[in-house]
Formats: structure tokens, sequence, C-alpha cells
């Protein structure tokens, strides 16, 4: 097993679904989807701590299996303590060449708050 391995948990794909709110609106709800591993890192970096001053959210990098490809403001949720991120990279531009022995893949993520993740 290796560190990667270890430092991988449990995450959850929440799927964004809308209904009719019956006044002629929306509403945006968001359904548990498919589980994946993960190793989530948070990013304190000077810049990082510098954006949060400035009121941009903490930032983190996630790395994932190379078959798990994240996508732009995918939202999931780290199962051990429930918090909640949104994708902010795209999963396509960070991966480990096919001849490489470590199967990554990396993208950037932001902490999220959601409404309801049934």
């Amino acid at each position: 097993m290796s560190l990667l391995d270890n430092a991988m948990e449990t995450c959850v794909i929440l799927d964004k679904t809308t209904q009719k709110d019956g006044y002629g609106g929306v509403v945006t709800t968001y359904v548990n989807g498919a589980e994946f591993d993960a190793a989530i890192v948070f990013d304190s970096s000077m810049e990082a701590r510098l954006a949060s001053v400035q009121g941009v959210t903490d930032l983190y990098t996630v790395t994932t299996r190379k078959n798990v490809v994240l996508q732009y403001h995918d939202v999931f949720r780290r199962e051990r303590d429930g918090k909640v991120f949104r994708v902010t990279s795209d999963g396509d531009d960070k991966a480990t060449p096919a001849s490489a022995s470590l199967d990554m893949r990396v993208v950037s993520a932001e902490e999220f708050e959601v409404t309801s993740n049934g």
C-alpha cells in the first residue's frame, strides 16, 4: 500500500437537481451520486493565505485516481466529516501520463455550502 493509498478517503459526488417550487420558481437540491476515493489537502501556501484574507474561500488540492475525472464546478462531500467541496479546475488538465507508475489526477477545490444533500 502506498502513501497515496493511505491518504485516500471516501467521498460522494453530489448531483444537482432542480424542481418546480409551486410558486413559479425553481428549487435546487443536491442528491447523493457515485462514491470515489480522494486525498484532500488544504492549500496553506502564501498565495492561498493572502487570497483568504481578501475574502476568497479556503482552497484545497484534491487527488484522485485517473479513472475519476472531476469536472469544473462538480460538487462532492467528504464522508468523514461531511465537508462539501466544489471543484475549481478541470480534471482533464492534470493527470499522470499513461507510462507513469503513479495513477493520479489532481484538481483544485474550494469549500462549498449546499442547501440540501439527500
